[in-house]
């Protein structure tokens, strides 16, 4: 297979990936990874397991720099500026949330969840961390099923509602970017739908990247996706050329089930 495509989809991208090769150890994962991530849009990476697509994801804002034996070469620019050095990893972080696999809710209030960045970052105010909940909440569409259960354990929500928080609690701190790895693999059919309808709205104001296993996921919630294979990025386009005409035979397979 030739190396990993390099695909501009748009000139003045909100990340850009140069040249990116990480390693576990002895173990290569990433592979001369290149490619550019537009403001303002989903960009679903897919692959089977193994393939990278989670690694890369947790490169954006560097939650893989804690991992024994880990080590990275190129560049990541955001809005043009290097995270990779010794940039600080709370700024960057408040920039680029992620939300995981499965729902993570503290096991604090409700409020107290969606309060944490928030604390975090100085503010102490009751007053002004409801103007901050509030908000937050309503971005999810969670205020009016949870604005009389503010004080309630997060943990007795159901998965939905707690996967629509952990998006809140990212929301509170005004990032940039949301990185979503699988954020649809714990809930059924009809709450994967509701999360799939926020990430529509939340795009309007947010750039948004995800990594799923589910091809069809991708096909109707991204504008752009990648197919990633054994560490290289295969193919980078609009979601509708990635699953009607690919130009690399690997994707076509891929996408259309016949390896993988």
């Amino acid at each position: 297979m030739s190396t990993s495509v390099a695909v501009s989809v748009r000139p003045d991208p909100k990340i850009r990936v140069q040249r990116v090769n990480i390693w576990y150890g002895a173990f290569h994962a990433l592979k001369d990874v290149t490619f550019d991530i537009p403001s303002r849009s989903i960009t679903a990476m897919i692959g089977p397991s193994g393939c990278g697509k989670t690694s890369l994801l947790r490169c954006l804002n560097r939650m893989n720099d804690g991992i024994r034996g880990f080590r990275i070469e190129g560049e990541i620019l955001l809005d043009g500026c290097s995270t990779l050095g010794g940039r600080d990893l709370t700024k960057l972080r408040k920039r680029v949330g992620l939300v995981f696999q499965r729902p993570n809710p503290f096991p604090l209030s409700v409020f107290e969840n969606v309060a944490y960045g928030p604390r975090v970052h100085g503010e102490w105010s009751r007053s002004r961390l409801g103007e901050i909940v509030e908000p937050a909440l309503c971005a999810t569409a969670l205020w009016d099923e949870l604005k009389d259960r503010l004080e309630e354990n997060a943990l007795a929500l159901s998965p939905e509602q707690q996967q629509r928080l952990c998006i809140s609690r990212l929301l509170a701190v005004q990032p940039e970017v949301l990185l979503m790895d699988e954020p649809c693999s714990a809930l059924d059919p009809v709450a994967t739908a509701r999360i799939e309808e926020l990430m529509q709205e939340l795009k309007q104001s947010y750039t948004i990247v995800i990594v799923t296993h589910n091809m069809q996921q991708a096909s109707r919630a991204s504008d752009y996706t990648g197919f990633m294979w054994l560490g290289e990025l295969v193919e980078l386009d609009a979601t509708t050329t990635i699953f009607t005409r690919p130009a690399q035979k690997q994707t076509e397979g891929y996408v259309t089930g016949r390896f993988g």
